[in-house]
């Protein structure tokens, strides 16, 4: 039986690729990041994307990514902060996993995490938490669980997995 893929969402710096990570190597599944995959396919940077190109133009490229990774089972995918706010990108990632919103408070995010080399990091921490607000709604549409941060990288990873 074709294993579902375990989607990963929520803002920028809530740990998605490192819990991805310590998810991946416990279950035995590749981890696959979709803006590396993105800057992989383009052979550039995200922030020398959206520089040349503008966002419309990386949605465009993280849509296709999702949509290839969407035909592929038994994958924990960390996505990018914005794939859940376009349908066309995050639908199929449903269809084809389950998917985890790591919730972290936004303010807490904003003061531990650099925001260099993250295009819409930029602007300043009130941008950031109003980016949040905007985008929460969303996160919570599309998830089929909420994981609410724990102390450690390890907890949040046991609670994905009490709910597998």
């Amino acid at each position: 039986m074709k294993q579902k893929n375990i989607v990963l969402i929520g803002m920028m710096g809530c740990g998605k690729s490192t819990i991805g990570a310590l998810l991946a190597r416990r279950l035995g599944r590749k981890l696959v990041d979709t803006d590396a995959l993105v800057e992989a396919q383009e052979g550039r940077t995200i922030p020398e994307i959206f520089a040349s190109d503008g966002e419309e133009y990386f949605r465009q490229a993280e849509e296709r990514v999702a949509k290839a990774l969407a035909s592929r089972s038994a994958l924990v995918i960390a996505c990018g902060g914005g794939l859940p706010l376009r349908e066309e990108s995050i639908r199929p990632l449903k269809e084809s996993g389950t998917v985890f919103f790591l919730c972290r408070d936004p303010g807490e995010i904003y003061d531990t995490v650099s925001m260099a080399g993250r295009p819409l990091g930029q602007g300043g921490r009130e941008a950031f938490l109003a980016r949040f607000a905007q985008r929460e709604p969303v996160y919570r549409r599309w998830a089929d669980h909420v994981i609410q941060r724990f102390e450690t990288p390890d907890q949040t990873v046991r609670a994905i997995l009490e709910v597998l």
